[in-house]
């Protein structure tokens, strides 16, 4: 359920093997795909090109025209009225002490983001009047437009990475950030290294009488429920990864896999893969170290559950929430009556 690499022991034995009859023939065709995933849009270029000539950042640095993404403990600052907006804002003096990243061109305007953990006096007076709030891509991903969410999702993910990259991990030394902030060069061995992204399936459950199966992951507050998740393991396909995370999880067999979209996620560094896949029985049996509960649902189940307050469901902006609603047919309104993001 939890996206995390497993400690071992406790679950129900590991599937065989995926055979021919696991899959649906249905895969991969783009028409079988979810489009509307909220970190999956983006029009950036990341020009990749500039960002190999190391004039690139201060060249834009020096053009009035360049926008600045400012990321604060993970969280940018955002304005709303007609929309929800990120506030960038040209290059600064402030800038040239920090190390930007290179986001990428859109239309002739480079863009670039740095990381702000601490603001300085100065900044901070001016802070308070400025208008907007500090908001994370989690709260917000789902309301911006092409261009912004594509923006803050590589932002996330270049902050996270650098956040927990600063050594070489071949001799233990500090890097120094190169190539707009893509690589981290070691300065003793001469190892470049590149930020990571980490496959996880996610999958959608149902069984013969189309219910969907949800788990409420340990460690979570009661009455939260998804669908299953777990990462893609070392030599293993996606869809090797869907049959064994289910089987390991509530020891269930899924066969007619339908592969349904991916997005970013970068909490802190992963692509989810998403699935659609039918179970063979529907018996649980709950791996402990993962999960605390599980049950089927029909739609008036959950609707029901969802609208009393007993059951919440995971933000709008994941592709677990988009799984969840396909098969439910349209969205699931929270009890306030609002969407939750």
């Amino acid at each position: 359920m939890r996206c995390r690499p497993r400690s071992g022991g406790g679950g129900p034995a590991r599937p065989r093997s995926v055979t021919g009859a696991t899959y649906s023939g249905r895969v991969t065709p783009a028409d079988e795909t979810l489009l509307d995933l909220a970190l999956s849009r983006a029009l950036i270029d990341r020009s990749a090109r500039e960002r190999a000539d190391e004039a690139t950042v201060a060249r834009a640095l020096g053009d009035d025209r360049t926008r600045v993404l400012v990321l604060r403990h993970g969280r940018s600052r955002v304005v709303g009225g007609d929309g929800t907006r990120l506030a960038l804002r040209p290059p600064g003096p402030s800038d040239e002490g920090r190390v930007p990243w290179f986001l990428g061109r859109h239309d002739g305007v480079a863009y670039l983001a740095v990381d702000e953990p601490e603001p300085a006096d100065d900044e901070e007076g001016a802070g308070r009047g400025a208008v907007g709030v500090w908001a994370s891509l989690r709260e917000v991903g789902s309301d911006l437009d092409d261009l912004e969410v594509g923006l803050l999702t590589t932002a996330t993910a270049l902050h996270g990475w650098h956040s927990r990259h600063g050594h070489c991990p071949r001799c233990g030394a500090a890097t120094h950030v190169v190539q707009g902030g893509w690589v981290r060069r070691c300065p003793r061995d001469g190892s470049e290294h590149y930020p990571r992204t980490d496959p996880a399936v996610i999958m959608a459950v149902v069984d013969d009488d189309d219910r969907l199966l949800l788990a409420n992951g340990t460690g979570w507050t009661p009455g939260r429920v998804s669908v299953l998740a777990g990462f893609v393991e070392a030599g293993e396909t996606m869809e090797a990864a869907v049959v064994r995370e289910v089987q390991e999880e509530v020891g269930v067999h899924v066969t007619d896999l339908v592969f349904r979209g991916d997005q970013p996620w970068p909490f802190p560094a992963s692509l989810m893969l998403g699935f659609r896949a039918r179970a063979t029985a529907t018996r649980l049996t709950l791996d402990p170290v993962e999960i605390s509960a599980a049950d089927w649902y029909t739609r008036d189940d959950l609707a029901t559950r969802v609208a009393e307050g007993s059951r919440t469901l995971p933000a709008r902006v994941s592709i677990a929430r988009l799984l969840i609603e396909e098969w439910y047919g349209g969205p699931i309104e929270e009890p306030t009556g609002e969407p939750r993001r």
